[in-house]
């Protein structure tokens, strides 16, 4: 054995670590826009909840990131902590599909031709060139993404090879050979083994498949490995369990604390169990017989399908040990907690569900800022303290959820590997500052209307009527705005900036008769003074509206985002018949409603 041997099989560690990783964002990156879909459909059917667990673990290649994923979405409501039980048991057997992969490397030069294939000696430079031809055509859509799966899984078996043959040379001396065995007879010191390496590389998989690899030298027994593969599920559990604790409300805890449960109930169940099928001779065929990386896969195999068929119906109650454990926090009760709940990191590596978090927020405040304008409306009409005080706590909550997208989006940023996703990051930053400006002139509003009242001054009928035919074109631009978003309609996004310029056009008339009525006395003139100030708010909402429907708009065509005051210009320059059309209809609409209340205060002088 020689510092080259050593540094051989290091270096392998890392190239199988690293295609383990690349292999694994990869597989994520492709199928997380269906993961949430899949998970929202789990219903209270735990056996459709353990399939579920197992199909999403064997696709993305991690139980962790299956159950941090779990996590987050319990955390966000979407799941409760009953329904993720079949999940989290499906996870530890669906994560056993690496190591049946790994299993190749079993394969000999005596197989047939067409499973020399599946050799990883073949299988490893057939992968890297598919891969780099992937990524260096780009022809396809997500061809860097399959691309990156490919060659992870190319780096996976290379340095796989790398560390089998930095093994055989090492076992020459005897003392690798001595040290291995010697784990059979202490199976609590291969337990804390399995679970230290476990611990450190952060995934039960790499450390399966690190095993292999030993194994491919022949040194290794069954009874110098089982305890080695059990103490791989502590290790596992407690990593998960950390990471569904970072910033995650009580039921999201719960999740990795019944995680760790259930790997410690496993492990007590599988070295128990092998214990008295040892005593009883069950297993003397198999005790000392050489270890091989398919037996070390179909042990770890049937080790996690039958604990998980026995303890399924046992979750329940495993479910109540986690309640007792992680007491419920009552200060986590608020209004809008959940949506920011899921606002999680956990969900970094699936930007899909990361973006979709984004949006069930922002969703959320738009909700809260439209209803906050239809309150401030509703002052200037008759103005009530406690609409008022309703007003302003919501826009607190408003405050708080923008700050937390806005700073989870930036953190958000560089997980993202995908141009559509940087798409609708950009989209969504954007709508995260304009969601939050609707919020403020509602503020600004109601300012507006408090100043009125505490003055006991009121408008003049003809300016309320006029307020109303704003309020109005304000509710329909709204609607727009928020089909926009919600529904990512990009007709109706097009259909905001008509009405948008026809809002301009009727604030610039009613300023204009506003400041004949103050000539005439009409008005009061500090009434007059707030008037103009609720014009100006008014016109503002318009244009943020717009704005909102422009980023629906850019991010259908991401050309315009890169000529936005060009598009805008020939819109209002009218070279767009269609814009065109839709302008008249509402001009003529809205002004013919602003034209009768001339006609029916003309003449007459109304109250201040």
């Amino acid at each position: 054995m020689s510092i080259f041997d050593i540094l051989t099989l290091f270096g392998g560690l890392a190239m199988f670590l690293f295609g383990m990783r690349l292999m694994g964002d990869g597989l994520k990156e492709s199928s997380s826009g269906q993961l949430k879909k899949l998970m929202e459909n789990v219903t209270n059917n735990v056996f459709k909840a353990f399939l579920l667990g197992a199909g999403v673990t064997a696709l993305i290649q991690s139980s962790t990131a299956t159950i941090v994923i779990t996590s987050g979405l319990v955390a966000a409501g979407i799941l409760t902590l009953n329904q993720s039980l079949g999940i989290i048991v499906g996870a530890n057997v669906g994560t056993t599909i690496t190591g049946q992969i790994i299993r190749l490397i079993d394969l000999d030069g005596s197989t047939s031709a067409i499973l020399q294939i599946f050799k990883p000696s073949t299988l490893a430079p057939v992968a890297l060139i598919i891969g780099i031809i992937l990524i260096m055509s780009g022809k396809m859509k997500n061809s860097r993404t399959l691309g990156s799966i490919f060659i992870g899984f190319g780096i996976l078996f290379t340095g796989l090879m790398n560390m089998t043959s930095a093994v055989d040379a090492m076992s020459e001396t005897g003392l690798f050979e001595k040290m291995l065995n010697g784990l059979g007879s202490n199976p609590v010191i291969g337990y804390l083994t399995g679970a230290t390496v476990a611990f450190i590389l952060q995934s039960s998989s790499a450390t399966i498949g690190i095993l292999q690899a030993f194994s491919a030298s022949g040194k290794l027994a069954f009874n110098a490995v089982y305890a080695v593969i059990v103490g791989v599920y502590l290790g596992d559990c407690v990593t998960t369990a950390i990471v569904c604790n970072i910033g995650a409300k009580a039921e999201a805890k719960r999740v990795g604390i019944v995680n760790i449960i259930y790997n410690i109930a496993k492990s007590v169940m599988v070295l128990a169990g092998v214990t008295i099928l040892h005593a009883t001779g069950a297993l003397d065929s198999l005790w000392n017989a050489q270890a091989t990386p398919g037996l070390i896969a179909d042990a770890n195999s049937i080790f996690n399908v039958v604990c998980g068929v026995v303890m399924l119906p046992l979750m329940g109650f495993i479910a109540n040990i986690g309640r007792r454990i992680v007491k419920y926090d009552e200060s986590e009760d608020t209004k809008y907690q959940n949506l920011i709940e899921a606002l999680t990191p956990n969900f970094f590596n699936t930007p899909a569900l990361a973006l979709r978090s984004c949006y069930d927020l922002l969703g959320a405040v738009f909700d809260a800022s439209r209803m906050n304008i239809e309150r401030a409306f509703s002052l200037i009409v008759s103005f009530d303290s406690k609409v008022l005080d309703q007003l302003k706590k919501e826009e607190d909550n408003i405050d708080q959820m923008t700050d937390a997208v806005g700073d989870y989006l930036g953190e958000l940023a560089a997980h993202l590997k995908s141009d559509d996703h940087i798409v609708i990051l950009n989209q969504y930053m954007k709508d995260t500052v304009e969601f939050e400006r609707l919020g403020d002139y509602a503020v600004n509003i109601s300012e507006k209307a408090a100043d009125l009242a505490e003055k006991k001054i009121g408008l003049s009928d003809t300016a309320s009527s006029e307020l109303l035919i704003l309020q109005e074109v304000i509710a329909e631009v709204l609607d727009k705005a928020e089909l926009s978003f919600k529904k990512r309609d990009v007709p109706s996004a097009y259909q905001i900036e008509p009405l948008e310029e026809v809002v301009d056009d009727l604030v610039a008339e009613m300023k204009k008769n506003h400041l004949g009525r103050l000539s005439r006395g009409e008005c009061n003139v500090y009434a007059g003074t707030d008037f103009m100030d609720l014009l100006g708010d008014i016109e503002r909402i318009s244009d943020i509206c717009s704005n909102i429907g422009l980023a629906t708009v850019v991010r259908a065509n991401p050309d315009v985002g890169n000529q936005t005051h060009d598009y805008i210009y020939h819109l209002h320059a009218g070279d767009n018949a269609v814009f065109n059309q839709e302008y008249s209809d509402a001009h003529q609409k809205y002004f013919h409603k602003l034209e009768e209340i001339l006609e029916l205060t003309e003449g007459t002088v109304s109250n201040p």
